[in-house]
């Protein structure tokens, strides 16, 4: 054992979301999204410490994240990506993703899983999350609403953790266009969340 080598590594996460009707194969949205880096640093200490909480558990959806002038100009607020308490703006509807729960309903169609090349120093964690016809309660009929306002026209999302508590910290956030989630048609979130270990990594 040498004592004086310091083995010096980074971890970099980065996220993308792509948001389609798997039906008509529309895509809505397909964009990067920030990474709470706080959050998620005490969510990989935690899972790799087998700790009972950290792991993703849910999606958020929520309709704070924009807003709209009256010459119909729209104006995209910041992520919230600091502080362990961060939120999204408006939430209004959560669903479980983690296929392991025993509360989660369909996980043949809300799930998470892993894929890894051999050799590459980075994993993919894939989130799954459909928005069925009837889901969520109260929605309207038909997609075409005018007020981004309603509970239903999201646009924002995060992944948020598991804690027993039952208040889990948000680990990512992303601002995207209005979309609005009717009963005329499906929604399917994709979420890849890449995990990169960068070996060699020197900051300063």
């Amino acid at each position: 054992m040498t004592d004086n080598i310091l083995d010096k590594n980074g971890v970099l996460v980065q996220g993308r979301i792509k948001i389609f009707n798997p039906e008509t194969k529309e895509v809505f949205i397909d964009k990067r999204n920030a990474i709470h880096y706080e959050n998620m640093s005490i969510a990989l200490a935690e899972s790799l410490a087998n700790a009972g909480q950290g792991f993703v558990y849910e999606m958020a959806f929520g309709n704070g994240g924009t807003s709209v002038d009256p010459t119909g100009i729209i104006t995209y607020l910041t992520p919230n990506s600091t502080g362990t308490n961060a939120s999204l703006y408006n939430q209004t509807y959560k669903k479980i993703v983690d296929d392991q729960s025993v509360n989660n309903v369909d996980p043949n169609r809300n799930k998470i899983e892993t894929r890894h090349v051999s050799g590459t120093n980075y994993t993919d964690i894939i989130v799954q999350c459909l928005l069925d016809y009837g889901e969520p309660n109260g929605q309207e009929a038909n997609d075409t609403a005018t007020d981004t306002e309603n509970q239903y026209v999201f646009d924002e999302l995060g992944l948020v953790s598991y804690s027993p508590t039952g208040t889990g910290r948000l680990l990512t956030h992303v601002v995207f266009h209005p979309v609005q989630k009717s009963l005329n048609r499906l929604i399917q979130i994709d979420y890849t969340v890449r995990v990169q270990s960068l070996t060699g990594y020197n900051e300063g």
